[in-house]
């Protein structure tokens, strides 16, 4: 169900891409004649970009103080007033003011959904089952991609052709909106807030399907989590305590720079002008949707296999080694598109919409939905919120500047804007793979040591035990039994 909220940033990101390549949409518009409209299709993007960053930074006071589950529901109303908004508009000024809301309900719900993941996933798959949240934003994209491409064919539209694909950035939220109640919350955010007997439940209920009928991991897992939020609730977690506590700040530059180095790879701006590039390429209006689609459902795959890959590797490495991957195919790109843009060569100019579909491959294998998992892994429970809106932030702030820079870069130096990607993401990939930490296997309660703070950490999962006949978790490192089960299996 969490998988709607996916598919709602991905459809919302992406459907301005196809929106602007309807010929309906710029003739409605006026695009097609306002002496501002190059400036005026940046803006699209630019808005919901900034948008993005202030909604993302307003969600940690939601998803902390109401729940995972309210930080859900916020951006998916927002979602559903901007999406029938936009849908109706009448000009190109109400459609830009609604674009603003629906990108803070679009990074407001790509931020909260991984971290609710993060809270409720098992420690041994957490990689794989966090990876659904970028399979499913790309079957956002990909949707959109293929509505955008049929609607094209629709003839009978007129003007209004471009609205009914745009009508669709309303079901994906609204389905999770209905959904919700049949959630569980985090029940580490539970136990944060004391309410220990209801997270209990839950994690006994998310054991339910496994091989645990004597609530075994059940058990050690709520003892563990319910120890550390006692810890936690004593520590500080504003925003001031982020940045002046050494361990946190280390972590916040690992959010920042994680998303930061990620989006070098210049995905959205291939994504959110994939027509306007096919075009400059010369090729037919068709094809300029196409090969979009195309390239989505391909992504969309290449997301599905990373669910077997994530887990096995070291997270930075493989972040670092889909990094460098993409950073190799624009250079190819920039190479094939400096040498061959122009001509009629229509081998090389394939092989400019082959080497996007190639960066896939590295992009979605290693970096859609890795990035996700190790934001929610750095931060402890108190600071996940904030810590993962944090790098979302970082994500609209860099889209900010590629998409409403690429228009005119395209224009101005053409094939070199691919160097403003390809220098600092090459850079930025050799930093990860030699600095950042690796977080893979280690349960949220304990990543604490890895930056510093092992006696903020209030036990071990080495150290925890059951007895089954007792019903008692024993915490082998203080020597006694610490719990004892209730009768329906919990601590």
């Amino acid at each position: 169900m969490l998988g709607f909220g996916s598919i709602s940033y991905g459809y919302n990101a992406s459907i301005i891409g196809t929106t602007l390549g309807q010929p309906s949409f710029i003739k409605y518009m006026k695009l097609d004649t306002l002496p501002n409209a190059t400036d005026l299709i940046s803006t699209t993007n630019g808005l919901f970009q900034t948008g993005g960053v202030i909604g993302t930074l307003i969600m940690p006071w939601i998803a902390d103080k109401w729940g995972r589950k309210w930080g859900c529901a916020v951006p998916c109303i927002l979602l559903i007033v901007s999406g029938a908004v936009m849908t109706g508009s009448v000009n190109i000024g109400m459609f830009l003011a609604f674009r603003f809301f629906s990108g803070a309900g679009s990074f407001m719900i790509l931020a909260v959904v991984p971290i609710l993941m993060n809270e409720i996933v098992p420690v041994s798959i957490r990689g794989a089952l966090l990876d659904i949240h970028g399979v499913m934003l790309v079957l956002g994209y990909t949707i959109q991609g293929w509505v955008g491409f049929g609607f094209f064919f629709w003839t009978d539209g007129g003007d209004n052709t471009w609205r009914p694909p745009m009508a669709l950035t309303m079901v994906w939220p609204l389905i999770l909106l209905i959904g919700l109640p049949f959630l569980p919350e985090s029940p580490r955010w539970l136990c944060l807030q004391g309410r220990d007997a209801e997270a209990e439940q839950i994690l006994i209920k998310l054991h339910a399907d496994t091989r645990d009928p004597d609530h075994v991991v059940a058990a050690a897992e709520f003892y563990q989590i319910r120890k550390q939020m006692e810890i936690d609730r004593t520590l500080g977690s504003s925003w001031m305590h982020i940045i002046k506590k050494p361990s946190y700040r280390k972590r916040a530059f690992l959010a920042l720079g994680t998303c930061g180095i990620v989006q070098f790879s210049g995905v959205l701006v291939i994504n959110n002008y994939g027509p306007t590039l096919y075009k400059d390429l010369g090729f037919s209006p068709t094809q300029q949707l196409l090969y979009p689609a195309a390239w989505l459902t391909f992504a969309w795959g290449m997301n599905a296999v990373a669910m077997l890959l994530i887990d096995r590797f070291p997270r930075p490495k493989y972040m670092a080694f889909g990094v460098l991957g993409c950073m190799s195919t624009l250079i190819v790109e920039a190479a094939l598109v400096a040498t061959y843009l122009g001509t009629d060569n229509k081998s090389a100019l394939l092989a400019c919409v082959a080497m996007f579909f190639v960066f896939q491959v590295f992009y979605a294998l290693c970096l859609d939905g890795t990035q996700f998992s190790y934001l929610g892994e750095v931060f402890p429970t108190h600071i996940r919120a904030k810590g993962i809106c944090l790098g979302v932030a970082m994500i609209s702030l860099m889209n900010i500047i590629w998409l409403q820079s690429a228009p005119v870069a395209f224009i101005r130096i053409g094939w070199r804007f691919y160097l403003c990607m390809i220098i600092p993401g090459s850079i930025g990939g050799i930093v990860m793979w030699l600095y950042f930490p690796d977080t893979n296997g280690v349960p949220l309660e304990e990543v604490a040591a890895i930056f510093g703070d092992a006696d903020e950490v209030a036990v071990y999962e080495r150290d925890l035990d059951f007895d089954v006949n007792t019903h008692a978790v024993i915490d082998l490192h203080k020597g006694e039994k610490a719990g004892v089960a209730h009768a329906e299996g919990g601590v």
